[in-house]
Parts: C-alpha cells; structure tokens; sequence
C-alpha cells in the first residue's frame, strides 16, 4: 500500500511471529541483492517492509511491480543462513537492574529464577527501531512477561536490558522509556564511527549472559 508521496509499506500479517518476521526479511534481502537503483531506504519491522523510493527516477506502480516480481525469487533467501549470533553480557539487578525484584514479585519468582529464564534463552532480533540501534528481541519466557511500567522514566541509562511484555530489548544510549528494567550490558549497540554503526540487525539472534559487577566494570574499561 502506498506510504505517503515516496515509499510503500508492504504488509505480511497482522501479529507477530518468527514466520512473519522471516518474509520480512526475505523480501529486504532479495531487494538489496535486486539493487534497485531508485530504493533509498528500507526498514524491516515485525511484520511489515516500508521501502522508500526517489519518486523522480520511479513510480508507485514500477516499484510495486518490480516488489511482486522478486515474490519469485523469495525461496532462495527462505534457505538462507540465519544472522550472526551475539553473546550480551549482562550485570543484573540492584542499581544496573533496578526492576528486577519487581518482576520476580509480580511472578512469585526468586530474581535469581528471572536471571535464569531471561538468560537461557535465544532471542531473534525482530526489527531496529524507537532510538538508532535498539533491538527488539523476541521472545520471553511465559513466566516473566512483564508490562511497562504505567509511567516511563525520563531517562534510561545506556546498555539498560528490558522487558515489555513477551519483548526484551536493549537501549543503545540515554534515552526515555517505559520498560522493566532488569540490567546492564556494557557492549555499546551503536556506534556513529563504526561500520556498520549498529552491532546487531534484524535477523541476527541474541543470548544474554550474566556476569559480576566486577566483569562488567572491567569489559565497560576495555
């Protein structure tokens, strides 16, 4: 469907699943590989692909022409090998992780029991998006899906781990938000004078793995 004067939005379903996400991605691999000289920009979400075009070397119809044709060739990027793997270290709880007891609280769990469901797990990166960097990692263990909190916080430090529900995610600098926060990673997820700025993409799969505070101050130094 049409996205404004000089993009399109392409739509895979209405909820969110690993299926979905795949077709999302498939579509934005098989177009880059494509090079569609007049794509200037596509964002992967969940369950939808918006592509942005220069409406003076396209039109609506000939990319959404030149979409359907690559609908084709999809099953060649359907089998292709899954993103890069990151191992996240993360110092939970106490001042780093200042929501983990309510969590555990709110589930009847130990936050030693949260660490481990939230840390024993692979979580897919769904899509990028709310600041430059930040993954939207699915999903969460059942037993510690949690609400944001009713009011956000007016800043959220760097690295901050969170929980939204059956999402986690990490914030790749200070910013604004509402999510449970449940601990630190000192990895930095965005970097402008690095290449490419952002470590993870979607497709990429992450895994969390807890450390001291004492690991953590020394990779943060490093």
């Amino acid at each position: 469907m049409p996205f404004g004067d000089a993009a399109l939005l392409v739509e895979f379903g209405e909820t969110m699943s690993l299926e979905t996400n795949r077709k999302v991605i498939n579509l934005n691999d098989a177009i880059l590989k494509a090079g569609i000289k007049a794509v200037e920009e596509l964002v992967p979400t969940y369950r939808s692909l918006l592509i942005r075009y220069d409406p003076q070397e396209t039109s609506y119809e000939q990319i959404v022409f030149r979409v359907k044709d690559l609908e084709k060739t999809w099953e060649r990027y359907a089998g292709r090998l899954e993103g890069r793997k990151t191992i996240v270290p993360v110092v939970y709880g106490e001042e780093y992780g200042p929501d983990l007891g309510h969590v555990a609280r709110v589930h009847g769990l130990t936050e030693e029991q949260v660490i481990r469901l939230h840390s024993g797990r692979e979580y897919r990166v769904y899509m990028i998006g709310f600041v430059a960097g930040f993954p939207y990692l699915g999903e969460v263990a059942d037993e510690i899906a949690t609400p944001r909190l009713e009011t956000p916080r007016l800043k959220v430090p760097r690295g901050s781990v969170g929980i939204a529900e059956r999402q986690t995610g990490i914030y790749p600098r200070e910013a604004p938000g509402g999510w449970q926060i449940v601990g630190r990673t000192p990895l930095r997820l965005f970097d402008p004078q690095r290449e490419p700025p952002a470590l993870l993409k979607p497709g990429d799969t992450v895994e969390f793995r807890s450390i001291s505070l004492g690991e953590y101050r020394a990779l943060l130094e490093a």
